[in-house]
């Protein structure tokens, strides 16, 4: 029988490559994804059709109010998405995104019995986020191994970053050699009610440059021209 995987699935570049190289490992793919007050659900809407299309066991999308505490562009509408690069870890960093992302998957995992969670953090072409390095992936890991009453029953969880020492090009070119059609993706911090992307956020920065860098066409719907 083939392993269960949770896939943490936003609806970007990054997640839809994690999902696409778990199908290709053989495992049986649960997709979890997060309405958690981000400033557009364009990305949900992407997450919603990659898992359709990836024909995942089960899509979940759980709701939760980050947009109550705030301290994030994306999060807070009061606080502008920088259209220019920014000094130290930028205001588009959300506050323990990703601890609270893994604690569900990590529930969910136990629900299901299942040990691997994959995840499409970076830690070279990326932003800065705390929560993206190796260093918390390797703690959040050990949390897991002695939090939950799997572990303490005798089951291991794993958590997978197969792009973490990637960059932005080689995460690219990885999803094309597995079929990726990145033009499902929404990566953008200011993305329309569409999902056409606004190209001077990080992200857009980050993604256009990947695809340059791989030589490989960049199919983003922008807002300046039609798709």
């Amino acid at each position: 029988m083939k392993k269960k995987a949770i896939i943490l699935l936003s609806g970007g570049l990054d997640s839809i490559t994690v999902l696409a190289l778990a199908k290709s490992q053989g495992y049986r793919c649960y997709a979890l994804s997060f309405d958690y007050g981000q400033r557009h659900n364009s990305e949900l809407v992407a997450a919603h059709n990659i898992a359709e299309v990836y024909n995942v066991v089960e899509h979940k999308v759980i709701d939760m109010g980050l947009g109550s505490i705030g301290g994030s562009a994306l999060t807070d509408n009061k606080i502008a998405v920088p259209d220019s690069p920014q000094e130290g870890i930028p205001v588009t960093y959300v506050p323990a995104r990703n601890t609270i992302f893994l604690s569900f998957a990590l529930g969910w995992a136990e629900v299901l019995h299942c040990t691997d969670i994959f995840i499409g953090v970076n830690a070279v072409d990326y932003s800065g986020y705390p929560d993206c390095r190796p260093e918390f992936i390797s703690a959040f890991q050990a949390l897991a191994n002695v939090a939950t009453k799997a572990s303490v029953e005798g089951d291991n969880f794993k958590i997978h970053t197969p792009l973490i020492d990637l960059s932005k090009a080689e995460i690219i070119r990885k999803g094309v050699e597995v079929g990726v059609d990145y033009s499902m993706t929404v990566s953008c911090y200011s993305a329309d009610q569409y999902g056409f992307a606004c190209r001077v956020c990080e992200s857009c920065r980050l993604r256009a440059e990947g695809f340059k860098v791989a030589g490989v066409e960049d199919n983003t719907c922008y807002q300046e021209r039609n798709c």
